[in-house]
């Protein structure tokens, strides 16, 4: 298993989940990928850490009781300097959801709406730097900015966080690119402008690893939540678009069927990104 123990500045290093429906959402996702939990107590909101193998792979928070805000997964941008990022932010024309505060001992946060509207986390480690697993049954296998103005979000993730994004494809039909480390891809940028339904705004994209992606998606509805999108093979594996019991997106990814996905590849659609 890929055990991550450290992330790079800029990268996603964390994700957690606000829901409003606390004991549902943790019933669904331990069902459907095996994870245990971790209660933190009040001093941090009864905030839960999901685990696989002892490892951390996400979090989960509540909703406050009176939000109207969509129950949703948050992708976190590790950066060595929270109020720094902020304000960088800031000038490059994104707002600010959530000022930067201190969490305990373990780290310093804030939440940023990125300029062409997607929202974004960042972290500042302390005790705490995120991933213990990734790309894994299990664990996160990607995450994905899906932008209605991709060379404004290009050009503001490059300023703010130093991306050096490589470009996978640059057609009208499919413009997309990537980042990571030389030699890795940790992350993606799609140009959805055309694809996104009309009430759909910009947003980051959770992709959480399976083995079996045909089995975990029948798992999804079994356990109360939606299938968007039925199993789609693309070039990089097997992929659904799901939601759990309360309306949180997210896609299952396969992880053990590169040599299949390989065989069997097909051009991506236009409706979805491929992962």
């Amino acid at each position: 298993m890929p055990i991550s123990d450290a992330n790079r500045a800029g990268e996603p290093c964390w994700a957690d989940l606000m829901t409003s429906d606390l004991p549902r959402a943790r019933e669904f996702y331990t069902r459907l990928f095996g994870w245990t939990t971790q209660e933190s107590g009040p001093e941090y909101g009864d905030y839960v850490t999901f685990q696989m193998g002892g490892e951390d792979v996400a979090g989960m928070g509540a909703q406050e009781p009176d939000s109207t805000l969509p129950d949703a997964w948050t992708t976190y941008l590790a950066v060595t300097d929270a109020d720094a990022t902020v304000a960088a932010a800031r000038a490059a024309g994104a707002e600010v959801l959530a000022e930067p505060m201190d969490v305990g001992a373990i780290g310093r946060m804030a939440i940023l709406m990125d300029p062409t509207g997607a929202p974004i986390g960042i972290w500042e480690a302390h005790e705490f730097t995120g991933f213990g697993l990734v790309d894994a049954a299990g664990a996160p296998v990607w995450h994905e900015l899906n932008t209605r103005d991709f060379a404004r979000a290009i050009d503001f993730y490059t300023q703010v966080f130093g991306w050096k994004p490589v470009v996978l494809s640059d057609t009208d039909d499919f413009r997309y690119s990537t980042i990571g480390a030389e030699g890795t891809m940790v992350a993606g940028v799609f140009d959805a402008a055309d694809h996104l339904p009309d009430s759909t705004p910009s947003h980051w994209q959770l992709y959480l690893g399976v083995k079996d992606v045909h089995a975990a998606t029948v798992t999804v509805t079994e356990l109360g939540g939606t299938v968007i999108r039925e199993p789609w093979t693309a070039e990089f594996g097997t992929f659904s678009l799901v939601t759990d019991p309360t309306g949180a997106l997210f896609v299952l990814g396969s992880v053990d069927e590169q040599a299949n996905a390989d065989e069997n590849a097909v051009e991506p659609d236009a409706d979805l990104p491929i992962g």
